[in-house]
């Protein structure tokens, strides 16, 4: 049989769906402000006319930001980091995780190791040491600049481990008396087994490669090297119109600064809007599974 929910459990729910709605809106409603503005003309947009749909239908800003060799020299620098980093760290966050898992019979030094890691999240060496390292292996003004030094992230590795310490011995020891070793054992049977936990922490790493803009302003000499977000940073906070040739200057006169600021702004945000659906039906069961330990 079953029994009607009472009125305590009505106003919980009634309560929990306000608030869950109120969040959804706080974080969808300034991106579709965002996204009416860069498709308003320069006067409604000047004028303060834009609310939440576009006045005065149009997409010369959209134009006009991707005819910008600047915006694309960012972008391909983004995309690059992202490539590169993230293949780089799931492939160091994998191998770093597989041996903190074992038990203390197989890898006596786990705990050592483990807390060293963490120790590493805890205290941080400071903006200089950082820098004058980086810069003293020679990396400023490179790509690879903005993909060693965080190329091991400490959380994802935490996630990563208390996964594989969930997956049942059994399989491992099937594995050792079929003749396998512990690369074929961690490529052919723990990774394919814990593709969640891994589609969960890629998406940690591309989104933080995208949206990371402060280390791309201090390590890199020049603006052609510049990833997108540094770029964006250095036009829309900075106002760094220097960077902007005297044509841009006469089209910015037709076209609205914050028409331009803000189709930049939505287009460094899109690929990360496109990339979350996909891997988001992988996040709750990752987040879970690698949260809770074996």
């Amino acid at each position: 049989m079953v029994q009607k929910p009472g009125i305590g459990r009505l106003v919980f729910v009634v309560l929990n769906y306000t608030f869950l709605i109120g969040l959804a809106l706080l974080c969808l409603l300034p991106l579709i402000h965002v996204l009416a503005v860069s498709f308003s003309s320069s006067a409604a947009a000047m004028g303060g006319l834009v609310v939440l749909w576009p006045v005065d239908f149009t997409a010369s800003a959209y134009k006009f930001a991707l005819q910008k060799p600047e915006f694309l020299t960012a972008l391909l620098v983004t995309i690059k980091r992202v490539l590169l980093g993230t293949a780089l760290s799931m492939f160091l966050t994998i191998l770093t995780a597989y041996p903190l898992a074992k038990e203390k019979t197989k890898f006596r030094w786990r705990t050592v190791y483990a807390w060293v890691f963490v120790l590493t999240m805890l205290f941080h060496g400071g903006l200089i040491p950082w820098y004058m390292t980086i810069k003293s292996l020679g990396m400023l003004n490179s790509i690879w600049a903005l993909v060693l030094p965080g190329a091991v992230p400490v959380f994802n590795v935490i996630l990563l481990l208390n996964f594989y310490r969930g997956l049942p011995k059994e399989l491992e020891e099937s594995a050792f008396m079929d003749g396998a070793g512990h690369w074929t054992t961690l490529w052919r049977i723990y990774v394919p087994l814990s593709l969640p936990a891994l589609a969960t922490i890629g998406l940690f790493t591309i989104v933080g490669h995208w949206n990371s803009w402060f280390d791309g302003l201090i390590l890199m000499n020049s603006p052609e090297n510049y990833p997108l977000q540094s770029y964006l940073r250095t036009i829309i906070v900075g106002q760094d119109l220097t960077m902007l040739t005297t044509t841009d200057l006469s089209l910015l006169n037709e076209l609205s600064e914050r028409t331009v600021k803000t189709s930049q702004i939505f287009l460094g945000a899109l690929p990360i809007l496109l990339v979350y659906p996909l891997l988001q039906r992988f996040f709750i069961k990752g987040i879970v599974m690698g949260s809770v330990k074996g």
